[in-house]
């Protein structure tokens, strides 16, 4: 899924509404990050401790997403999904105008077809919703770092949107309340780490910024059992050499049991506008298949820009 030298992505052609569909299963790569050479941790004085510690205490990326109330900025967002026979079956697409002063949101553009919505308003695909909540509503939602389940009584989902962001902003930690896998996301373990694969790289990040790619990955030489029981098939992450300060992060998930299977690919990159690293884009496939609930097969691709 993620070629050698780049982080996954999907690529963006044109700009009109729905043309920009995102491939299923064969996402494509943009050249975001220009790798020079294997990093010598001895003369660096840098180990995969170093990173790990880096990405277990970062705070930064989360907050990141809480700055983007601080600025105006337009939010293209297009979501796509799927039938069981991988066929589009419903596309929404936003652009959205943030502004601070006053704060308002407007809608420059605001398309959906086919199955988006119940008869109740309410989106078709739980994981549509989830992705509204996180990426999508850059005003409604505060991101506050002490949210917590008990603090939103009136949101039935609540306790499962606090799970998605532990999973999207402190990767390696456990997520509490998931049957079967809720400590399978605590890579850095020392259980866990016999059975991972640790690359880091220089480079340079969108034509000028010095950066580190740190990339945990499942070994090869692993058996396929003991491969599927691992929920984390690789985790990618793009640190500022300046300041360890975090500007991308890919993920690649797959696991399935007795009570589910979900299979998701994600990417986020950051850039810097004055002194504020704001997020630039966000990619997401992925399905998942529950109890008593049909399977939701989606892709999305959000943009945003112009920060001001």
């Amino acid at each position: 899924m993620l070629k050698s030298l780049f982080i996954a992505a999907f690529v963006v052609c044109g700009s009109g509404g729905f043309a920009q569909q995102i491939p299923r299963f064969n996402p494509d790569t943009i050249k975001t990050i220009q790798l020079d050479s294997n990093v010598n941790i001895v003369a660096q004085k840098l180990s995969v401790e170093t990173f790990i510690k880096a990405i277990t205490t970062d705070t930064s990326f989360y907050a990141a997403f809480r700055k983007m109330k601080k600025h105006s900025f337009i939010a293209e967002n297009r979501v796509f999904t799927y039938d069981k026979k991988n066929k589009v079956n419903g596309k929404i697409y936003r652009k959205i105008r943030h502004s601070v002063n006053p704060v308002k949101m407007e809608y420059l553009v605001k398309q959906d077809t086919g199955k988006v919505f119940k008869k109740n308003g309410k989106y078709q695909l739980y994981t549509v919703e989830m992705f509204d909540y996180i990426f999508m509503n850059a005003y409604k939602t505060d991101f506050s770092a002490s949210e917590s389940v008990a603090g939103n009584k009136g949101d039935s989902n609540a306790g499962y949107k606090d799970k998605l962001k532990t999973l999207i902003f402190n990767p390696g930690k456990p997520v509490k309340g998931i049957p079967f896998i809720g400590s399978k996301t605590e890579i850095f373990t020392a259980n866990m780490r016999q059975y991972y694969d640790y690359n880091f790289q220089s480079g340079t990040y969108l034509d000028s910024i010095p950066v580190y790619r740190f990339r945990v990955s499942v070994k090869d030489d692993l058996s396929s059992w003991t491969k599927d029981g691992l929920m984390i098939k690789e985790l990618v992450t793009i640190f500022d050499k300046r300041d360890f300060a975090i500007l991308g992060r890919y993920v690649d998930m797959k696991y399935s049991n007795m009570l589910f299977d979900f299979n998701v690919q994600m990417n986020i990159e950051m850039g810097y506008f004055g002194e504020d690293k704001l997020p630039t884009k966000i990619t997401y496939q992925g399905n998942w298949n529950v109890p008593f609930k049909k399977e939701e097969r989606a892709s999305f691709l959000i943009l945003h820009k112009d920060y001001k």
